[in-house]
């Protein structure tokens, strides 16, 4: 086979691949799309939060995915013994969208790819990138192995890598670093949902708070069908034995609330495990390539970002793309890199306070204050980059700082 030229390679044909790809196809760039699976495919990352929406909308993959009618998501609920926090995306601090999707990513990722093939990108399924070299001008040549274990070459102006996490670029390149966020891991798999109740308490997406560093994710699908995951400190995935089924349905016990609407429940497959599963990287771009998505960062599952974090890093670096393959200047730095980790940086706070204890303080302390319940709803959204949101400008201490006068007025009243 000989050399592909193109404008721009895209590793990974996931969310983040598929919105680049839109959004530079839009453009009239060359797009080369690889893929090291075929697809359908199973992958984590089944609650969506609104802010992605607008990515989807703005480059045209919306209509796509309202016609597959998947179980809408309004917002979240989060339970700790006998306290419900219930947060509802129509009642945030920032305007956006009020809805999003609990989706079967499997299903999601293959309409998203459909329809950007549709639109005229050149998708090419279980072809390997191998290795890669750029010239100093930034321009690159990746080897590729394709289905048949051949090999060729894509010459290209600029590569993507939203490869999520198999994290070609940070393996190839030495990129990856240790993350900041505590170490944790995670079993799941999906259920047929037989003793699902009717109404909404059927639908809602829960966290099931078991204690501080241990939750349980529950998260109906419109086919009848339910993900459910759990959480917690290395030691306690590894207290539990056998097969991964035979852990998951132990674990299952320790769930007052769910136990007995998912003792009964068919395992549709083996369930997963993934270990220490958040990432980081040393940088987000270099010449010739930018990380998007999982490829670059990856924080915690229990507020569901990496489907938007995925989709908003695409974007952004498409648009950056296209300045710069049109003769203009770009500043990655602040455009790119600092934009970005900025998202990234109001996530992890919440997150790492999620597993001090301070954020779960302001969740289930009664009673509620409606002012800070609709800035938490917005970040929790995905609206991280609002600073109008006292929780995003000061997340580094807002919520420690709240926490701790709640702690103390507590103490005072026993």
């Amino acid at each position: 086979m000989s050399d592909i030229h193109v404008d721009v390679l895209i590793i990974g044909a996931g969310p983040s691949g598929c919105v680049a790809a839109a959004y530079l196809n839009n453009k009239g760039f060359n797009i080369k799309v690889v893929e090291k699976s075929v697809f359908p495919r199973f992958v984590i990352g089944e609650s969506l939060l609104p802010r992605c929406m607008d990515h989807f909308e703005e480059v045209g993959l919306l209509d796509c995915l309202k016609e597959a009618n998947f179980e809408i998501k309004r917002g979240a609920r989060f339970l700790r013994e006998d306290i419900v926090c219930n947060f509802d995306f129509s009642k945030k601090h920032t305007e956006g969208w009020n809805w999003t999707w609990q989706v079967p990513r499997a299903d999601f990722d293959h309409i998203l790819v459909n329809d950007i093939i549709k639109k005229g990108v050149d998708v090419s399924f279980k072809h390997e990138v191998v290795d890669v070299s750029f010239a100093t001008d930034g321009t690159s040549t990746t080897l590729i192995k394709d289905t048949e274990g051949e090999g060729y070459k894509i010459k290209a102006k600029f590569i993507v890598d939203s490869s999520g996490y198999g994290r070609v670029l940070p393996r190839l390149l030495d990129l990856e670093k240790p993350s900041s966020i505590p170490e944790h891991s995670s079993i799941f798999g999906h259920v047929k949902d037989i003793n699902r109740p009717k109404g909404e308490e059927g639908t809602l997406i829960t966290f099931d708070v078991l204690d501080k560093d241990t939750w349980f994710w529950v998260i109906p699908f419109s086919n009848g069908n339910t993900s459910l995951g759990f959480v917690g400190k290395n030691e306690f995935i590894d207290s539990f034995e056998g097969t991964t089924s035979e852990r998951l349905q132990k674990m299952l016990k320790t769930s007052d609330y769910y136990y007995e609407r998912f003792k009964d429940a068919p395992l549709l497959f083996e369930p997963k495990s993934i270990r220490n599963y958040s990432k980081a990287v040393k940088q987000f771009y270099g010449k010739g390539f930018v990380l998007t998505g999982n490829s670059a960062e990856f924080l915690d599952p229990v507020f569901s970002s990496g489907v938007t974090f995925a989709t908003e890093s695409a974007l952004k670096a498409a648009k950056l793309i296209t300045k710069e393959l049109q003769g203009e200047t770009v500043e990655w730095e602040e455009d790119y890199t600092n934009y970005i980790k900025y998202g990234v940086d109001v996530f992890a706070t919440y997150v790492k306070e999620w597993y001090t204890g301070n954020l779960q303080t302001l969740f289930f302390h009664r009673p509620e204050n409606p002012e800070v319940k609709k800035q938490i709803c917005a970040v929790l959204a995905g609206y991280v980059w609002d600073e109008t949101n006292p929780f995003v400008k000061k997340h580094d201490r807002i919520v420690r700082t709240l926490a701790h006068l709640i702690n103390m007025e507590t103490e005072k009243s026993e």
